[in-house]
C-alpha cells in the first residue's frame, strides 16, 4: 500500500511537471523560441496569488488567475513583437536564431529576477490553501496537489482540442511542421507565432497560480522550473501537447519511486539520468511520430 501511495504521489508530482511544461512547449514548438525567462512568469504568478490571499482582502488565490494570466499574455506578446521579431528578421538560419534567442532570453531572466528581488526580496514565500487530506483508493494526498493535477489534465485536453479541431489550431500545427510552407498557403506566421508565444506565457502564469498552493518559492527559483519544463518538453517531443503531460507524469513517477526505493537525495540525479536516456534512445522525444 505504501508503494501504491508513492506511485499516486508521483502522478500528482508529474502532473505538476506537465502543467509547468505546457506553455514552454507551445512557445518552443510553435513559435520556435526557447524562452529561458519562462520560469519568471511562473514565479510572478506565484507572487500574485500569494499577495491575493495574504493581502488586506484575503481573497481566494484562484481569483489571481484573472490578473496574472492576462498580464503574462500581454508581456509575452510584447516580448515576441519587439525582441524576437528583430532577431528572426536578421537571423540567416534557425541555428543562428536559436543562439541569439538563448542569449536574449537569458538576459531577460536576470532582468525579471532583479526586478523581483528589488520588489519582493529573496525570501521564501508560501501560503496554505486547500491543504487538507483526501482519501483516494486507499491513499492519502493533499487536495491542493489534486487540484493542480486536475488543472493540468483540463488544460492539456483543452489545448489538444483547440489544436486539433479549430482553424486557429490548424494554423499553429502547420507552423510547427513547416513555417515556410504555412506562409505559402496564406497563414500569417508572424501573427500566429506571436499569439502562440503569448498563450505560452499565459499558461506559465496559470501553472504558477495552481502550483503555488503547495510549494515554497522565491524571486530566484524561476530558473529551476524552466529547467524542469525544458526536460519535460524534450522528453515529450517539441510541439507534442498531450505528450507533454504524459512525459511529466513519467518523470514524476520515476522521481517519486526512485526517491522512495533508492534515496530521496538522488531525485535530481534520477531526473537527469532519465533525461539523458531519452536523448540517447529517442532524441526527438518519446511521443513523436517517425
Amino acid at each position: 500500500m505504501i508503494l501504491f501511495e508513492v506511485f499516486l504521489n508521483g502522478l500528482l508530482l508529474g502532473g505538476m511537471y506537465g502543467l509547468i511544461a505546457l506553455g514552454l512547449n507551445l512557445q518552443y514548438g510553435v513559435a520556435r523560441i526557447l524562452n529561458l525567462a519562462y520560469g519568471e512568469f511562473f514565479i510572478g504568478a506565484c507572487f500574485i496569488a500569494f499577495f491575493t490571499i495574504t493581502g488586506p482582502w484575503q481573497l481566494n488565490p484562484l481569483l489571481s488567475l484573472f490578473v496574472s494570466a492576462p498580464i503574462a499574455f500581454a508581456m509575452n506578446w510584447l516580448i515576441y513583437q519587439y525582441l524576437m521579431i528583430p532577431l528572426i528578421q536578421r537571423a540567416p538560419d534557425q541555428d543562428a536564431l536559436d543562439a541569439d534567442v538563448v542569449l536574449v532570453t537569458f538576459g531577460l531572466l536576470f532582468v525579471f529576477q532583479g526586478l523581483a528581488l528589488v520588489n519582493w526580496s529573496g525570501d521564501l514565500r508560501g501560503y496554505s490553501f486547500l491543504s487538507v487530506p483526501v482519501h483516494l483508493v486507499g491513499a492519502i494526498m493533499a487536495l491542493n496537489r489534486l487540484l493542480a493535477f486536475l488543472g493540468a489534465c483540463a488544460l492539456a485536453v483543452a489545448l489538444f482540442l483547440v489544436l486539433r479541431h479549430t482553424r486557429f489550431g490548424s494554423a499553429l500545427r502547420a507552423i510547427t511542421i513547416d513555417p515556410v510552407a504555412a506562409s505559402l498557403v496564406g497563414v500569417d506566421v508572424r501573427k500566429f507565432s506571436a499569439l502562440a508565444f503569448a498563450a505560452g506565457g499565459a499558461l506559465a502564469a496559470a501553472s504558477g497560480m495552481l502550483v503555488s498552493t503547495f510549494i515554497s518559492f522565491s524571486s530566484t527559483t524561476g530558473v529551476e522550473y524552466t529547467l524542469k519544463a525544458l526536460i519535460v518538453v524534450i522528453m515529450a517531443g517539441v510541439g507534442r501537447v498531450t505528450g507533454t503531460l504524459a512525459a511529466g507524469l513519467l518523470l514524476g513517477v520515476v522521481e517519486s519511486l526512485g526517491g522512495y526505493l533508492v534515496d530521496p537525495g538522488l531525485t535530481i540525479a534520477i531526473n537527469f539520468a532519465l533525461f539523458m536516456l531519452v536523448l540517447l534512445v529517442r532524441p526527438t522525444g518519446l511521443f513523436t511520430r517517425a
